[in-house]
């Protein structure tokens, strides 16, 4: 069941990647020294893209980037803190023109409410929102031709989950910014869409994932199962490309149909 699952998932990102050439375009994308980030990078520079990445940790990304040119791939690595506002500006002018930005990095810290920290607020909101928010606007300013801006949200952001507060308020922020870049930055011919993935296995989150607490938050997913990261390329090749050109504004869900579930 699984398998074919995965199949279908890779089925499903081949037939947008039919429509989505992004040859001849240059992607940033944030976070990408693990997870998802790195996830989205090389699945961009499969894709025909100029890959960027960018994170705290360079030497992983210069690793990756060997890694992306063995097989045939264009990329680049640049350090980056989103905590830094001089880091945000020094990593967007050297990264050159830029087409595509995946706005992917996010920390979380998990403690129950009472116990949670102005640092620990600072710490989550300061990398998933405000630094969200200062590399879009940084990003957009050079956009002369147009883009597309892809940030990754999550449902975390939509409905309620416990101990994880600045982190779903963070997302929740997200997923409003977006709305708000699509609005005005539409006139520049310029998509911002976001994704709001749902439980996905990476090596963050597997632990979790597999342990009793885990197990209840899978029997309240619908599909019965935890996302994995291929689940969510067919969403991030069509608002990376062309193929989404009159979208904007939008929140996809990826989430094996969590969103639906009954209270």
């Amino acid at each position: 069941m699984v398998a074919r699952q995965e199949d279908q998932a890779r089925r499903a990102a081949r037939a947008v990647s039919l429509t989505a050439d992004l040859r001849g375009k240059s992607a940033l994308v944030t976070g990408a020294s693990s997870g998802l980030g790195a996830h989205f990078a090389r699945l961009l520079a499969r894709s025909g893209a100029k890959v960027i990445l960018a994170a705290r940790r360079k030497p992983v990304l210069d690793e990756m980037v060997a890694e992306i040119a063995k097989k045939g791939g264009l990329a680049s690595a640049l350090a980056l803190d989103l905590t830094d506002e001089r880091s945000i500006t020094e990593a967007v002018e050297a990264a050159g023109p830029i087409d595509v930005l995946v706005n992917n990095a996010g920390v979380n810290i998990a403690k129950p409410v009472l116990e949670q920290s102005a640092q620990d607020w600072d710490e989550v909101v300061d990398t998933n929102l405000r630094g969200a928010f200062l590399i879009a606007t940084e990003v957009a300013r050079g956009m002369r031709g147009g883009g597309s801006i892809v940030n990754i949200a999550s449902i975390g952001g939509i409905r309620q989950s416990s101990q994880v507060t600045p982190y779903a308020v963070s997302k929740a922020g997200v997923i409003q910014m977006t709305k708000q870049l699509a609005l005005e930055l539409a006139r520049f011919d310029i998509r911002v869409n976001a994704i709001a993935p749902g439980y996905i296995e990476t090596e963050l989150s597997r632990e979790l994932l597999a342990s009793e607490a885990g197990e209840l938050i899978r029997r309240r997913v619908p599909q019965r199962r935890f996302g994995k990261p291929e689940d969510l390329d067919g969403a991030l090749l069509l608002l990376c490309s062309d193929a989404s050109r009159f979208m904007t504004g939008s929140v996809i869900a990826v989430d094996g149909g969590h969103l639906t579930s009954g209270l």
